[in-house]
């Protein structure tokens, strides 16, 4: 279903039904458990809980919650491992409890083992299985957002990624999620600077069986980090990011009024630098709502404060920097109470 938005937003094009304004944080350390090619060799710790009543009582409605798919499957096709799935309900029920909205983030870069899904390793078929297998399991949550995969890279052809994309896709809808938000990322890290021109237009082509016709219910997903390569291990920040925002922006409004969210995005905890750049890209995203839907911080969870990029309160109660100065000004409205 397409929508008419030019009255109410001043914009020349339509756009698909307009999902919730969104913005919050990412909670990490499930997904510590798992290397950049796809190897899970290191512990994990869960993330505090008190984070989301903290968080949400300052206005954050997303969390992003990532983990390591061998929790979730300890061997390559095997039933969910409900032990670990406990544990990690525990932080999504704690989100939801607050009206927030979750993403739930399997945090594998397109790789078990170091092997290409699709490519030489899992099959879309064994792919698809832990797909049906989350998404069986909150079928009946509407405010769970399906992150497919984390910052798929350095794929040998990008061609055979939207294939496995539409499989997951078709295994969570016929497992009952029918009317929930997915995330189809890119190649390139999930780069918002290549969305356009890279995988983009391939994923174009991916189709809802829930909603025939239309892809409302299927967003794009990004990410953009501040630092000089863009790798977001650098405190300082040295671009805005809006020249790479505002490309995405103009593709997404080419293309039917796409809308895409930028799940992972940060700079410095007391980077003055940051202050300022981070701030403006996250104003650029408010501003261009619905086409940029919101966004999720990195991180918190169970970083400490020690970290350069780290957004967990310090004695849970004081706030980094960087989240007052520019997270806190562009969230949603509060709507809960701690």
């Amino acid at each position: 279903m397409f929508v008419t938005v030019a009255a109410t937003l001043g914009l020349a094009a339509s756009v698909l039904a307009t999902p919730p304004r969104l913005g919050g944080v990412n909670t990490a350390r499930y997904d510590f458990s798992v290397s950049t090619d796809g190897y899970d060799t290191l512990p994990y710790t869960q993330p505090p809980l008190y984070q989301y009543r903290h968080f949400s009582a300052e206005g954050a409605n997303l969390y992003r919650i990532p983990f390591a798919w061998k929790l979730a499957t300890p061997t390559l096709g095997d039933a969910l491992n409900t032990t670990f799935f406990a544990q990690y309900d525990q932080n999504v029920q704690a989100a939801l409890a607050t009206n927030a909205y979750v993403i739930v983030d399997v945090h594998n870069y397109a790789r078990w083992n170091g092997e290409i899904i699709n490519q030489g390793g899992p099959t879309i078929e064994r792919f698809a299985s832990l797909w049906s297998q989350i998404a069986a399991y909150y079928q009946s949550e509407q405010r769970v957002i399906f992150g497919i995969m984390n910052e798929p890279h350095d794929l040998p052809d990008d061609t055979l990624w939207p294939p496995a994309v539409q499989g997951a896709i078709n295994a969570i809808r016929a497992a009952g999620a029918t009317t929930q938000y997915i995330l189809m990322p890119g190649s390139n890290w999930t780069s918002a600077a290549d969305m356009p021109t890279v995988m983009g237009p391939l994923l174009l082509n991916i189709t809802d069986p829930a909603t025939p016709g239309s892809t409302e219910y299927l967003l794009f997903d990004v990410h953009r980090y501040l630092d000089y390569d863009n790798s977001g291990t650098h405190s300082a920040c040295v671009t805005n990011n809006t020249e790479i925002l505002q490309n995405l922006v103009t593709w997404l409004k080419a293309n039917g009024g796409r809308q895409a969210i930028l799940s992972e995005t940060g700079g410095g905890r007391n980077d003055s630098s940051c202050y300022t750049m981070l701030g403006e890209e996250l104003a650029f995203i408010k501003a261009n709502y619905p086409y940029t839907v919101g966004f999720s911080a990195w991180a918190a969870g169970a970083f400490d404060d020690t970290y350069v990029l780290s957004l967990t309160p310090t004695n849970e109660t004081v706030d980094a920097p960087l989240w007052d100065y520019t997270i806190l000004p562009n969230l949603p409205a509060a709507t809960y109470t701690a």
